[in-house]
């Protein structure tokens, strides 16, 4: 029989059946995510931009995913999107619980780092900011309070902290904490002005002992964005106008998923 009539090994035609699957999926992934479909198709949740993005279609239209902001950014908070954000791919987010923006350059290093204008410490006058994206008053740094100019230079929110799950907090269950806040094999960083003014610090190297859980009021970057309050005869996070949603309430919180999160680009509402 000759080599051509001989039957073909099913083991070859099952894995080159599975290569032809394997490449279909992949251009179908790729293209999905070129025309923007696959966020909708999976309903992924909106992104944190980085301090003074301009809103969602106007950032994603002046972006032009150079990378210069997450190269600048002195805790490693910014990374480029991924395929599944579909018009959004290789635009700079953050992960808040993976690592928030800790303002520890200051001035926005990633703001001035921005060649477009995606970032900015103040919109164009053509652009007007959505109501409750603006502070009533300029944040103050809590590392910065007692120095003459104390204030961030951004003028409107990344977003908002919400306690999404009070049933987990450990201040509402009366629980403290013991030793580092994520255990050991967290790999965050934040600044503690006592250990060093300017250098974040690995945060499972910082320990606590505390009878009852305040981390996201103690951990707070800035004056006034948190407090711990009675609510229905219970200690619990009461957010406040000055939050301006960097996400450090949500990386430290010592619950697993975290019992305080940001709403990316939610703006303050005292409703």
């Amino acid at each position: 029989m000759s080599d051509e009539k001989k039957p073909k090994d099913p083991r070859q035609l099952e894995q080159r059946r599975k290569l032809l699957q394997a490449a279909a999926v992949g251009a179908g992934v790729v293209g999905l995510s070129m025309t923007g479909l696959l966020p909708v198709l999976l309903r992924k949740t909106e992104r944190l931009r980085p301090p003074g993005a301009l809103d969602e279609h106007d950032f994603l239209a002046s972006c032009i995913k150079c990378g210069q902001c997450v190269q600048v950014c002195p805790v490693n908070a910014l990374e480029p999107a991924d395929l599944f954000d579909g018009f959004g791919v290789g635009v700079p987010y953050l992960d808040p619980r993976r690592q928030a923006c800790d303002f520890s350059c200051d001035v926005g290093q990633c703001i001035l780092a921005c060649p477009t204008g995606a970032l900015a410490y103040h919109k164009p006058d053509f652009l007007q900011p959505r109501p409750g994206a603006r502070f009533e008053a300029a944040p103050v740094l809590l590392a910065k309070e007692h120095e003459p100019e104390p204030t961030l230079q951004i003028t409107e929110r990344m977003g908002v902290a919400r306690l999404a799950r009070p049933e987990a907090c450990l201040s509402v269950r009366g629980e403290g904490v013991k030793g580092s806040a994520r255990g050991g094999s967290f790999r965050g960083h934040k600044r503690w002005s006592e250990v060093d003014r300017w250098k974040p610090q690995p945060v499972r190297d910082h320990d606590y002992e505390l009878e009852r859980c305040d981390l996201c009021v103690r951990e707070c970057p800035i004056k006034g964005a948190i407090s711990i309050e009675d609510v229905g005869g219970k200690p619990t996070p009461v957010v406040h106008e000055p939050c301006v949603g960097c996400g450090v309430c949500e990386m430290m919180c010592p619950a697993e998923p975290a019992a305080i999160v940001i709403d990316a680009r939610k703006t303050w509402s005292a409703s």
